[in-house]
């Protein structure tokens, strides 16, 4: 009885090892690596895309005011400590401000266009930046701030 099962079951393990051979090698991919290069990428999108937002250093007040909300990427317009402005990371000067603006939205005067603005920053220039833009139809201007904390 130990003999037929040892037997048979040599056998046919020798066989399956032979007819794999005569079939050629296996092609299946390995997926594993791959699959743990694309997580590890994910995570470090993940991490790196809130710090990516705008370059410009900008110390932005504090506020008790509600985010707004909205499906798409606004356009960024911010005034430096100097009150130089930007939009994005590119230097203007600000009759140059309402050309580039119209060039680069996408929907127009309904484009929505947050202005960073300093803490030091002069009123006046952060108020005729947002004159200029609402003279030119822009109608979704917002003000952007850092939430108000306990300490100040």
């Amino acid at each position: 009885m130990g003999m037929a099962v040892g037997g048979a079951g040599g056998s046919g393990g020798r066989r399956g090892r032979r007819s794999r051979a005569r079939r050629g090698p296996i092609a299946d991919m390995n997926m594993t690596p791959f699959i743990d290069v694309m997580l590890v990428l994910l995570i470090i999108f993940m991490v790196a895309a809130p710090m990516m937002t705008v370059g410009v250093p900008v110390d932005l007040p504090e506020t008790r005011a509600k985010a707004m909300e909205g499906q798409t990427q606004p356009v960024t317009v911010s005034v430096d400590g100097q009150g130089r402005i930007f939009i994005m990371d590119a230097e203007l000067k600000l009759d140059d401000l309402v050309p580039k603006l119209q060039a680069i939205a996408k929907n127009g005067v309904e484009e929505r266009i947050l202005v960073r603005g300093d803490r030091t920053t002069d009123y006046g220039t952060i108020l005729r930046v947002m004159g200029r833009l609402n003279d030119a139809g822009f109608k979704k201007i917002g003000l952007v701030s850092l939430p108000e904390t306990a300490s100040r």
